[in-house]
């Protein structure tokens, strides 16, 4: 028993080619991944916190897009550059100023006087989880490879999908301890004293060092200047949607600037690739099947989840009447069952592939579905444990989407190219965030409009979440459709640069 034991240990503490120990390569990856968690959190834990943020400040429905959606702006503008900045120079540096700018800006946010600097803080918020996304996902590429790669992203979905679930239960527990008015505050001062906590944990374990191409370290500052300007005129129009009949049509002008924008990037980045420099997307990457399907599948995938916890939250709380720490509840056995499937998928995701996603969206879908039937069609006493136990299908399947998709979307990508990779495939899911959140309340919200004084108070709420819930389903049914699509071209090998889905995926 001693001698297996020490065995056991041995192993451990073996020291890579990296100069990392088993033990020390998961110690930083805890820390890493917890970090990303409460970024992750500060998406759905508000969003119980909306009634609240109304109440205090009598907000209208453009200041809490931007409180919604100005997080998740400045998310999607910032994660390319920093993931070419930590690729290029050290993303332990880039992680450590992300999480100085985070605690800043949840202190901001936590003690905001004014509704308009509540949503500043809350943009700053944003840059700091743009920051520090890209530089844990080029993280878990650099400490892992093969088989333990799977199971880090295994354990880095059931952590998110854990955080994205339980965050509105957090949300509604805080404000039920701080009180209807005030309480909404402590969802942003819990984060002061985790940052603190979590500090020097990535001072010191993160990698000093990080492997490098050897090629010049070019940052084109004027393609991050385009990139940055082509990401903001494509979400802006959807940060701008609230549904409202004040919403300005002109806004949609800004989609004609993105394509505008979108191709002058192109030009450029060809231009400066041209001349022997390393521009700031390396657009071989979307010659890799597997990387630009698992792109897609996570934007739509990501298009429906933050909206289905938002608007199901506005609906339980309004329709049904629940508190705010009762309609987060609702949302746990979301999180239970996600955390279960997610870590289980990370391990056999090698061996199945993309089938494992194709499972999980349908299980997304018939768990959505069920959830819109019961919120519609049962009593409300009753619908919210109904909307439960749909949500734990719905949980199951989403668990089987995240980390499998991470894994075989990265699976073909240098570990050079991780972060500003990873970033890329952020940017897509902050983009379809954006996009979702905008339809979906949009969708909500213009019912309420319409029908408000001609149907009865639970009907009027009904109606509205059935909108929404056919917008999301709809973003869902999108994701499946990519996912069978790059199953059935990973079966017959036509996916450029892909292993086949029944084979294993490659060391690096």
């Amino acid at each position: 028993m001693t001698q297996r034991a020490d065995t056991a240990a041995t192993e451990n503490d073996a020291i890579g080619e990296d100069g990392y120990t088993d033990r020390t390569r998961w110690q930083a990856f805890a820390v890493a991944v917890a970090v990303a968690s409460l970024t992750i959190l500060d998406l759905s834990k508000v969003n119980v916190g909306i009634p609240a943020i109304e109440l205090a400040f009598g907000a209208g429905p453009t200041e809490i897009q931007l409180i919604v959606a100005g997080y998740v702006l400045a998310f999607g503008i910032v994660l390319v550059p920093a993931g070419r900045l930590g690729d290029l120079s050290s993303r332990r540096r880039l992680f450590l100023i992300g999480l100085v700018v985070f605690l800043l800006a949840s202190l901001f946010c936590a003690i905001a006087p004014t509704v308009e600097l509540l949503a500043a803080s809350r943009i700053l918020q944003g840059v700091s989880a743009g920051l520090l996304m890209p530089q844990v996902l080029g993280l878990i590429q650099q400490l892992f490879t093969g088989a333990a790669r799977g199971r880090a992203f295994g354990v880095f979905g059931a952590v998110i999908g854990l955080a994205t679930a339980f965050g509105p239960t957090l949300g509604g527990l805080l404000i039920g301890i701080g009180g209807p008015e005030d309480g909404w505050r402590l969802i942003f001062w819990m984060n002061v004293p985790l940052v603190l906590l979590l500090f020097p944990f990535a001072y010191k374990l993160l990698p000093r060092t990080q492997p490098t191409t050897g090629a010049a370290k070019d940052l084109d500052l004027i393609g991050t200047a385009l990139l940055g300007a082509t990401v903001l005129s494509l979400m802006l129009p959807f940060v701008l949607t609230t549904g409202a009949p004040s919403d300005d049509p002109a806004r949609w002008w800004w989609l004609a600037a993105f394509a505008g924008l979108a191709t002058v990037f192109v030009l450029w980045e060809r231009r400066y690739t041209a001349g022997g420099r390393t521009a700031i997307v390396d657009f071989a990457l979307f010659r890799i099947g597997g990387y630009r399907n698992g792109i897609l599948i996570s934007t739509f995938y990501f298009a429906a989840m933050p909206a289905t916890f938002l608007t199901l939250s506005l609906f339980l709380q309004f329709g049904l009447g629940l508190e705010p720490v009762y309609a987060g509840m609702v949302t746990i056995p979301f999180a239970l069952a996600s955390a279960v499937t997610s870590w289980y998928s990370g391990k056999v995701v090698n061996t199945y592939g993309r089938s494992i996603v194709v499972l999980g969206l349908v299980g997304v879908v018939i768990g959505f579905g069920g959830v819109l039937a019961s919120a519609f069609l049962l009593p409300a006493a009753i619908s919210p444990w109904v909307v439960a136990a749909f949500m734990t299908i719905a949980g199951a399947g989403g668990g089987a989407v995240i980390a499998p998709n991470q894994t075989l979307t990265l699976a073909d990508v240098p570990v050079t190219s991780g972060g500003v990779a990873g970033s890329i495939g952020q940017v897509g899911q902050r983009v379809g965030t954006a996009v979702g959140i905008a339809a979906a309340t949009a969708a909500f919200y213009v019912t309420i409009y319409a029908e408000e004084g001609s149907v009865g108070e639970l009907m009027l709420y009904q109606d509205a979440f059935r909108n929404a819930a056919f917008v999301i389903l709809t973003f869902v049914g999108l994701a499946l459709l990519l996912a069978v699509i790059d199953l059935r071209g990973r079966k017959a090998g036509t996916l450029a640069n892909t292993p086949s889905a029944t084979e294993g995926l490659p060391e690096d």
